[in-house]
């Protein structure tokens, strides 16, 4: 497997565990009795603020997903994925800090490095963007 695909399954298998872990959490809770099954809301505003963060930080993902994904999948249907695959590790490392950072503090500080794992992966899409558009 390249080092593309390799990334692209891990930024799904990512968005997927995010995913998981915010839906075991709601289940605990409609099991416990402390929220009914039809309480929630689709960015946890009623729930804690670690919940309201993980929401936010899974929501990322899939609108990354389009974008960072999309350029992955391009570069592996056409058979370019030497365009992709040197920096397809840095990108979803840079995703997987980006929501880490996200769930464990909105401290100053914490938003600035997550925004620098954000801009990390802005200018590997915009690189790949560029050299998949020249050839």
């Amino acid at each position: 497997m390249s080092n593309t695909a390799l990334a692209l399954t891990g930024f799904i298998a990512w968005t997927l565990l995010l995913l998981a872990v915010m839906e075991a959490v709601r289940s605990a809770l409609v099991v416990s009795g402390t929220m009914p099954a039809n309480g929630f809301r689709p960015d946890n505003a009623n729930l804690s603020p670690f919940m309201q963060r993980l929401a936010r930080a899974h929501a990322n993902c899939l609108e990354g997903l389009p974008i960072f994904g999309g350029l992955m999948l391009v570069a592996l249907v056409t058979d370019r994925s030497a365009i992709t695959d040197p920096l397809a590790h840095a990108l979803l490392a840079a995703r997987i800090v980006q929501s880490s950072i996200h769930l464990a503090s909105t401290a100053s500080a914490a938003v600035t490095a997550r925004f620098a794992a954000f801009a990390m992966q802005m200018a590997i899409a915009a690189y790949w963007t560029f050299r998949l558009l020249l050839g």
